[in-house]
């Protein structure tokens, strides 16, 4: 698993990069988030189980849950109607989401 840097197992490796936002463009992790909801990822999160992140799989990026279970990670949907998947080792992480906005309604996540 990489991100920015060299990963050390307590971050993404991005940990002097600034925190930016996206758009969440399709329905994947509804209900927690709205299509449309702008999330705000940190290059520098801390990755462990059930933190939500933006990684890349298949050369795109893709926003999903991080599971880790039985040594291996995986990316998965909040909406049953996507599949999981498998995070390769090499897969680059953006970061981990921190907050969110969807409708003048802000919740943060624990880091």
């Amino acid at each position: 698993m990489s991100g920015c840097g060299t990963d050390t197992g307590t971050g993404t490796g991005c940990e002097n990069s600034e925190p930016f936002a996206l758009r969440s463009i399709d329905d994947s992790m509804w209900p927690e988030f709205e299509v449309g909801a702008v999330i705000i990822i940190d290059p520098g999160g801390v990755l462990k189980d059930g933190v939500y992140i933006v990684a890349d799989h298949d050369n795109e990026p893709i926003f999903r849950q991080l599971v880790i279970h039985e040594g291996k990670r995986y990316l998965k949907p909040v909406n049953d109607l996507y599949p999981t998947l498998e995070l390769q080792d090499d897969a680059k992480i953006h970061g981990v989401v921190i907050q969110k906005y969807h409708e003048r309604k802000r919740t943060h996540y624990d880091r």
